[in-house]
């Protein structure tokens, strides 16, 4: 069994949402992800080293020995813990990934709320 990990997201972000919910329905494990919005009373308790401000720049994994993954950092082991996608974590291994993936993922993360726009509210 997978331990669980904590996944914190800006819940005030529609794509940011979506993406906590398309994690939501693709877990391997229903109860493998709790699901932490980044201005929570509970998430500034039990993860005070996640500044608010990184928080709402990109979305946070926390594994369960502490390791804190952000952004593009995060998507791998995200991956990893679904049921159709976790063979794609492979491909964060070949060289070049991490600064693909970093460029693709601060790209998109600062225009989200743009991007966002056409999607409801709430």
């Amino acid at each position: 069994m997978i331990p669980p990990v904590a996944l914190i997201y800006d819940a005030d972000c529609p794509v940011c949402r979506a993406a906590a919910d398309w994690v939501r329905r693709n877990a391997a494990v229903p109860d493998n992800f709790e699901y932490l919005p980044c201005r929570s009373a509970e998430t500034r308790t039990r993860f005070p080293a996640i500044a608010e401000a990184a928080c709402l720049q990109a979305m946070h994994l926390v594994l369960p020995d502490g390791t804190i993954l952000a952004g593009e950092r995060a998507i791998p082991e995200i991956l990893r813990r679904t049921r159709r996608y976790r063979r794609a974590a492979v491909l964060f291994r070949f060289p070049g990934a991490g600064f693909v993936s970093r460029f693709i993922y601060r790209a998109f993360a600062r225009r989200r709320h743009r991007i966002s726009r056409p999607f409801p509210p709430g």
